[in-house]
């Protein structure tokens, strides 16, 4: 249970979903965690959950709009005042739609890119900096089965999250000198509330295609997350990971 023992983690999205799941494993494993969140209430929610289970300071909860460079800043100082410094970041906030390419407005076209490409761009920017100082660190990059293959819609998704596959694999490449392990996890259908969008009769119908016939769980991305945040993987970088239940491979 100390896969992650003195190291500190920075989780975007983390109020809910996966990367609530992921604070909760990564607390377990004796990481102490910064939650950023848009989502305030629920991610003081989520860090108030593990500190009663940790019975200690093991989690914090800070406003985090990854679009914003400020915020980005502010979360990151966050990790070092709080807990010392910053070992691992999980880019884990997006957002999905369905719309296809000519249905895609500018207005949400530009949404979806800020949320979920720019977003990591950005946290890595400001993360790097505070790996070096630690003499190294893992960036988990969560894209998407959307970032591997294409479909009837969700154009804009689709180009994000391939966008951030090979953006993991740029800053691989750049930082693999510094100790500083880059790789992107790609779920496939995962219940949470990101996909509550998709009609239950389409999922039921979409789970049947997937060879393990389930959706996944948050559970089955953060087991995944913590295999990469840990020293586990410390010969691992630049490659993805993709957790779906064998779809892309039918």
């Amino acid at each position: 249970m100390d896969r992650l023992k003195g190291k500190v983690a920075l989780i975007s999205g983390g109020a809910r979903g996966q990367g609530a799941a992921e604070a909760r494993l990564f607390a377990a494993e004796g990481a102490r965690v910064v939650i950023g969140d848009v989502l305030d209430d629920q991610a003081r929610t989520t860090a108030q959950e593990i500190n009663a289970k940790a019975d200690g300071h093991a989690a914090v909860a800070i406003h985090l709009d990854v679009t914003r460079a400020a915020d980005w800043r502010a979360a990151v100082e966050a990790c070092q005042r709080e807990f010392g410094g910053l070992d691992i970041l999980v880019n884990n906030a997006g957002i999905f739609n369905t719309t296809g390419l000519e249905d895609t407005t500018e207005e949400l076209w530009d949404t979806v890119v800020n949320i979920n490409q720019k977003g990591v761009w950005l946290g890595m920017k400001y993360a790097v900096p505070a790996m070096r100082q630690r003499g190294g660190g893992s960036i988990v990059n969560i894209s998407s089965v959307a970032g591997l293959t294409g479909s009837t819609g969700s154009t804009a998704y689709h180009g994000t999250k391939g966008a951030v596959r090979l953006l993991t694999k740029a800053a691989a490449v750049q930082y693999g000198p510094e100790k500083i392990r880059v790789n992107s996890v790609h779920p496939g259908i995962i219940a949470t509330q990101m996909i509550d969008i998709i009609p239950r009769e389409m999922r039921e119908r979409f789970t049947q295609v997937v060879p393990l016939r389930r959706e996944g769980t948050a559970e089955d991305v953060a087991r995944m997350v913590l295999f990469l945040a840990s020293d586990d993987s410390s010969y691992v970088t630049g490659a993805e990971f993709v957790v779906d239940g064998g779809l892309t491979a039918t």
